[in-house]
């Protein structure tokens, strides 16, 4: 059996008095985009410096691509664009590319190194100093030089941060072919609707250990349903059951959608005008902030 692109068992970080990171555990499989999330401080950013060797952990185990992450050769097929990063703005971005493939040893043709800079939207500007380049041009050349040397495994941590519209659509289009390729891809995103496009599974990070993660369908399996309603008794709320009021709507968390004509009828049986009938899915954002301010842990 293959070997999933990230595994890692037990992650535990403390600076100080501070736990950064307090007993993670996730993996993420070949070919299948995950995605971190969590509030600032949760430990993201940490937990993937430990992934990719970059702080030591106090305890726990990372295998990357098979390879214990002890192993420097674990990480020779791993791309990488950090949160903070900076290049030598005297070189081109031809010549960014061209160093990253000497540091990681890797022999790609320099039609090849141009076809990169052209999936990031940047091969008319492969002879430009990066000195001259903006915030979003530097991210998308982060991006090219992630991808230059051919990896496997792709660690992005917050790829579009600096990013205009235009630039988000394509980076979740460039995630979406990374997939079709079956190069595993881990994401620090705090653009939730980004991730609702493109994840298959999310890891929710809360005070360093994980609150809850599996793939979108079993985290957003709930449902509501959104009324417009006047006349509404204290039988009638009694009738809704849980339910939270927004403006003239109340949002009634539902399991099945069949149920919605019951209570609609039971609705109208007690003298309640239905205005409106709205039912939806709730939303990762949602979700989300349901997990951070209850303090769930899974």
């Amino acid at each position: 059996m293959t070997s999933p692109a990230v595994w890692a068992s037990g992650l535990r970080k403390r600076y100080g008095k501070r736990q950064a990171v307090d007993g993670v555990t996730f993996e993420v499989g070949r070919g299948e985009v995950v995605a971190l999330l969590g509030p600032n401080g949760a430990g993201k950013t940490t937990v993937i410096k430990m992934l990719l060797g970059l702080v030591r952990p106090d305890a726990g185990e990372v295998m990357l691509l098979g390879r214990p992450g002890t192993d420097p050769q674990s990480r020779a097929r791993v791309g990488y664009l950090p949160e903070l990063f900076r290049y030598q703005p005297w070189l081109t971005a031809a010549e960014v590319l061209r160093l990253h493939t000497r540091l990681a040893s890797v022999t790609v043709p320099a039609a090849e190194q141009q076809d990169c800079l052209g999936l990031v939207g940047l091969a008319d500007r492969a002879g430009d100093r990066v000195g001259g380049f903006s915030k979003g041009m530097q991210q998308r050349l982060g991006l090219a030089v992630a991808l230059v040397a051919r990896p496997e495994l792709v660690v992005l941590d917050e790829p579009t941060s600096a990013l205009d519209p235009i630039g988000r659509a394509d980076v979740r289009d460039l995630l979406l072919s990374l997939r079709e390729r079956e190069v595993a891809v881990l994401l620090n995103s705090h653009l939730i609707g980004e991730v609702e496009r493109v994840c298959d599974r999310v890891v929710i990070l809360d005070h360093g250990r994980v609150a809850t993660s599996g793939t979108l369908a079993e985290l957003l399996g709930q449902r509501e349903l959104r009324l417009r309603l006047e006349g509404v008794t204290a039988e009638a709320e009694s009738c809704l059951g849980s339910y939270k009021k927004e403006g003239d709507q109340y949002v009634v968390p539902i399991i099945d959608l069949e149920t919605v004509p019951d209570l609609v009828a039971a609705l109208v049986k007690l003298g309640v005008r239905v205005h409106a009938v709205e039912p939806g899915r709730i939303t990762l954002e949602e979700r989300l902030l349901d997990i951070i301010r209850s303090g769930e842990t899974s």
